[in-house]
């Protein structure tokens, strides 16, 4: 009887976990928008014209015209003379950089980063991720245009390998990389189509 207990609670805080989570972040960025914004907005504003929930709407326009300002090249430029700064200042450049390479990795923009492999070793075969084939831009000692760096996660963690696998040893996967995401990190229990 106890174990069924268990087993029903330990569904439950399954099933809700996720969504509970998601509820959360969305909630946590909803109310930071608005306490940053809405500060703002209430500063400028006269108090007629500001109504509760105008710091989110304002935080959501003011995401999409940053994503339209980095359309133009003279503004991707400019950020990118600015990433060169803070590249440069200490603790600052390693915070950063990890956290730019960890957005850049799911970015839709950048072809072909993070294309969904298959990676035989020993005779198994793991899903990875190319997560960089021109060569040049890796350490002297890495440089070998017969393989490709591929980022290898682990289920059910966040973590994983970066390997330098021969390319004899890669084949393409026919996955879209949120939909192997997904299916490596919950060691394929969810399923290949799961949505």
């Amino acid at each position: 009887m106890f174990k069924s207990i268990g087993t029903t609670l330990l569904t439950g805080f399954i099933t809700l976990l996720p969504v509970v989570l998601t509820i959360y972040l969305l909630f946590w960025l909803s109310v930071s928008s608005e306490q940053v914004m809405g500060g703002a907005l209430r500063w400028l504003l006269p108090n007629a014209f500001y109504f509760p929930g105008l710091g989110m709407i304002a935080g959501v326009v003011v995401v999409f015209f940053v994503g339209l300002l980095m359309k133009a090249i003279f503004i991707r430029q400019l950020f990118a003379f600015g990433e060169q700064i803070l590249y440069r200042l200490p603790l600052i450049k390693t915070i950063y950089r990890v956290m730019r390479d960890l957005f850049d990795f799911f970015s839709p923009k950048k072809d072909g980063f993070g294309q969904v492999v298959i990676v035989n070793f020993n005779d198994m075969e793991m899903i990875g991720f190319i997560t960089q084939e021109e060569t040049e831009r890796l350490p002297d000692a890495l440089r070998n245009p017969d393989s490709a760096l591929v980022y290898i996660p682990m289920s059910y963690m966040v973590g994983g390998f970066t390997l330098m696998v021969p390319r004899k040893k890669i084949k393409p996967c026919q996955m879209g990389m949120d939909e192997a995401m997904r299916f490596v990190l919950t060691a394929g229990i969810t399923g290949k189509n799961a949505s």
